[in-house]
């Protein structure tokens, strides 16, 4: 065997290893908690530990496997679950649009800038993120309640005569959330943005092409992919988040995230919380394909 042949072995064997990580990691901590979510979806719930019926019974040497789909059946015949999925995706898909509206301008002006100016930029939209999560949801509380800093400084300028409502409805959800999920939209949008060859620009201006239609013509299309990366981290994660719904948004608020929490720890009823995981996790599977494709398209390219 000559040197050469060796080395690909060699580097076979450490890609091996090396690509096992990602694939483990996948399996134990996605894979495997999966179908145990999906097992518990089709139980029958009990007062017992855990709380839930097994799926399959040893009786008289034989084994009987019983698939309950009544959870299932529920979630499609019961109102409230029905509105908290529609709330929920109502709510991400605005809260994802808002952040691509703001974050987008903010991308381009960073990856514009000059070396130094780029990096203070960058640790400003990163900065926030050191500090406690549920700290910085706390603080919108201070700032959008009755009493509040916003309510005051109206006031103060005469702008309103009394405190208007601007916590415990959904006015305050998408503030937090826009807020918290942000940088998840900018970072993907600079990294794509500051990748873009300048020269294209030129090309379109040395052709005719005013600034606004050479835009619209080359840097949008060609940051469809931060578009879509930064669209996903902000959509996937707020359809199940709970935190900023239950502090901002107020005990009339109905999202999935807050059904779960009250399914699986208020209501003990795990057969049901896990179909409604199981559930929403089918329906962000259309975002992750869409996502999945572009990158493919992306390394065609």
């Amino acid at each position: 065997m000559n040197k050469l042949a060796q080395w690909r072995e060699l580097l076979t064997f450490h890609r091996f290893w090396v690509m096992i990580i990602p694939y483990s990691w996948f399996i134990l901590f996605f894979v495997i908690p999966f179908f145990i979510v999906l097992k518990i979806s089709f139980s029958e719930a009990t007062i017992a530990v855990p709380p839930y019926e097994p799926l399959l019974v040893t009786e008289n040497d034989k084994i009987q496997l019983t698939l309950n789909l009544g959870n299932y059946h529920f979630l499609f015949t019961d109102a409230l679950y029905i509105n908290a999925y529609l709330n929920s995706l109502q709510i991400a898909f605005f809260s994802t649009l808002l952040c691509l509206l703001i974050g987008y301008p903010m991308a381009y002006a960073i990856a514009h800038t000059t070396p130094s100016v780029r990096n203070i930029l960058l640790l400003l939209i990163i900065l926030p993120s050191w500090t406690s999560f549920l700290i910085r949801v706390y603080a919108w509380i201070g700032i959008l309640k009755n009493n509040g800093l916003l309510n005051n400084l109206l006031l103060g300028l005469g702008i309103i005569d009394e405190p208007i409502q601007l916590l415990y409805n959904n006015f305050a959800i998408y503030v937090g959330i826009v807020y918290a999920y942000l940088p998840f939209m900018v970072l993907p949008l600079y990294t794509n943005l500051v990748k873009h060859d300048p020269s294209l620009l030129e090309a379109a201006a040395d052709l005719g092409a005013r600034p606004l239609k050479a835009f619209f013509s080359v840097t949008l299309p060609l940051s469809k992919a931060g578009i879509i990366a930064g669209s996903m981290l902000v959509f996937i994660p707020v359809m199940g988040e709970f935190v900023i719904p239950e502090l901002l948004g107020g005990p009339d608020n109905l999202m999935i995230g807050k059904i779960l929490w009250q399914e699986f720890f208020n209501n003990r009823d795990w057969p049901i919380a896990s179909a409604v995981t199981v559930l929403m996790l089918l329906i962000l599977l259309i975002p992750i394909i869409i996502f999945h494709r572009s990158q493919l398209k992306q390394m065609e390219k």
